[in-house]
């Protein structure tokens, strides 16, 4: 090799030399290959030409490929140290945010000794105060009672100058009495049925929020049916009782057996008004909609509420439908609950899952038929729909009460976990998955503030009880009982062999996040539908609705369970083994 070809090699090698120190003075100075690297490579510049110089040359270039690689280490660790920070930065954000509460709460209670502390060393004084403070109350309340009984007498007196004048009015200001008086029971009544029942009756009915149309929801519920939930079992005598779950007995603590009940339902006044969803595109439903529609309002003398579209149908068939009522726009559907007594539903498992959607808050009781596929949640056959109905609607029926999972959605932006987005109400499940990526999901999830597991897989389901024998069914979860209040935890496609499903209380609050080191976003659906991304940082918060949706049972509960497991999905159908053959002597 000649020495002009060595000179240019040589100055290229200083200037490579010179970049990867630049490089690295930049990138990670204190790596201790790095530097093990370059004074290789300034030892092999400093050696004098020799004959095998190829050799020389090969050597070089490994160096440099050693240090190329070094940087690039170096250039990821600096990136993933980067993400961890954050991530831990926000934890600790978090956990500070929960300490100042708790804080807040400790002080709360040591404020409340103190008082309570303070209050037993002056009880003396503070007695003689409260009769300082409650006798001028009491002469109060005794005028008041006093010029009450006056403007009393003095009505009384009105009233009777006004019959004896013939004046037509009285019969008003009786009228009036009369539904003041009827208000005061009725409310009465109500009272005593939720506190003796210890289910509120009205709970999945009314919700308490304020209303600007208050004078028209009034009268709707005037109008509305009142009806009790109680527990049910075969009989007085029957083995199914209620317990304590725990007893103390001689010292020893023994758990006993949960109340294992059906519930019943019974109406306390006639239902008035009927909500009938059907299944779009479908003849046989169509036709099976006249004719309950016209049989709720001409045997039944009930009001009937059906979709804008459905309406339209049954006008399109004959103009005598134009009693049948529906609603304008979205914001009337939110108070369908404070108007309707019962839904019916035409259809299959999706159906009763669009009449659940519907009801943002409290559900009306719910008699599904079956007119789809499988019908988990369908017992009813629409062929004998008027001794069906005519028994739901004499009552008493049994019914299951689905839970449903509350799910809400918090950015990275957010100051806190209540800065959330609007929640979704979920009967069957909700999906966290990878959508169009080619990545796997990497989630990490928690029940309450404990660590659960990071799931690597396809994604992850949070399921209901009810949608145990849906998606969490065919990713391999287990079949449950929907009157078990549970939340199902079952992986999908978990890349490894060692991660079950699980099932989980009712009362933790499970907690999705997306980590910062995640190579791809998550989508979360709530029931198969309102996809939502999930990018590095967000959460997802999944806990147990307080409104669960009320579904009639041709039998009870159990048996409804079971007899859908088998027709449905034919579980554990089998050949019976022969009986004749080899035995055991």
């Amino acid at each position: 090799m000649s020495p002009s070809k060595l000179d240019s090699t040589a100055s290229f090698g200083h200037e490579e030399a010179s970049v990867s120190r630049s490089r690295s003075e930049n990138g990670s100075a204190d790596s201790l290959s790095l530097f093990h690297s370059e004074k290789a490579v300034e030892e092999l510049l400093q050696q004098t030409p020799v004959a095998g110089m190829d050799e020389h040359l090969i050597e070089f270039s490994e160096a440099l490929r050693t240090v190329a690689k070094a940087l690039r280490r170096a250039a990821e660790g600096k990136a993933s140290a980067q993400a961890e920070a954050a991530e831990w930065k926000r934890r600790y954000e978090l956990e500070r945010t929960r300490n100042i509460q708790m804080e807040r709460k400790v002080s709360g209670n040591n404020n409340c000794e103190m008082l309570q502390r303070w209050w037993i060393r002056s009880s003396l004084d503070n007695a003689m105060g409260m009769l300082r403070i409650m006798l001028p109350c009491l002469f109060f309340w005794e005028v008041g009672k006093e010029q009450n009984k006056r403007m009393l007498e003095a009505r009384m007196a009105e009233r009777l100058s006004a019959e004896t004048k013939g004046c037509i009015d009285c019969g008003r200001v009786k009228n009036s009495d009369n539904q003041l008086m009827q208000q005061n029971e009725s409310t009465e009544h109500s009272e005593k049925i939720c506190m003796n029942n210890g289910i509120w009756s009205h709970e999945v009915l009314c919700d308490r929020e304020s209303d600007s149309n208050s004078n028209a929801d009034l009268n709707n519920m005037m109008n509305k049916a009142s009806f009790k939930l109680s527990w049910w079992c075969n009989g007085e005598n029957g083995d199914q009782h209620k317990h304590d779950i725990v007893s103390f007995e001689k010292g020893d603590i023994t758990t006993a057996e949960r109340s294992s009940k059906q519930i019943s339902l019974k109406w306390e006044s006639d239902p008035q008004t009927v909500l009938i969803l059907t299944k779009p595109n479908s003849v046989s439903v169509r036709i099976l909609c006249i004719q309950m529609v016209r049989w709720l309002k001409e045997k039944k003398k009930l009001n009937v509420y059906v979709e804008p579209r459905v309406r339209t149908e049954l006008l399109a068939e004959s103009s005598n439908f134009n009693y049948v009522q529906t609603w304008k726009d979205d914001s009337e559907i939110t108070h369908l609950h404070i108007k309707v007594d019962l839904v019916i539903t035409l259809g299959g498992d999706g159906t009763v899952l669009w009449a659940a959607s519907m009801f943002k808050g409290p559900v009306p009781p719910i008699v599904p038929f079956s007119l789809g596929s499988l019908g988990f949640m369908t017992p009813f056959h629409s062929e004998h729909f008027k001794e069906c109905l005519d028994s739901v609607l004499r009552g008493p029926i049994s019914i299951t009460l689905r839970h449903r999972l509350l799910c809400r959605v918090v950015r990275d932006a957010a100051k806190n976990e209540y800065e959330t987005e609007e929640p979704f109400l979920v009967l069957n499940e909700v999906t966290i998955d990878r959508g169009i990526s080619s990545y796997l999901t990497n989630l990490e999830c928690y029940c309450d503030n404990s660590f659960v597991t990071c799931v690597q897989g396809d994604g992850l389901i949070l399921s209901t009880t009810s949608g145990s024998t849906a998606y969490s069914l065919a990713a391999g979860g287990s079949m449950v009982h929907p009157q078990v209040p549970g939340i199902l935890f079952t992986p999908i496609c978990p890349h490894s062999l060692s991660f079950r499903p699980l099932i989980l209380p009712e009362h933790v609050t499970v907690r999705i996040v997306v980590p910062f080191n995640s190579r791809s976003p998550a989508w979360a659906s709530f029931d198969g539908k309102d996809r939502k991304l999930l990018a590095a940082g967000d959460a997802l918060l999944c806990s147990m609705a307080p409104w669960p949706v009320p579904t009639a049972c041709q039998v009870d509960s159990t048996n409804d369970f079971l007899r859908s497991i088998h027709d449905g999905l034919h579980w554990n159908l089998r050949k019976t083994q022969s009986f004749d053959g080899p035995r055991e002597t």
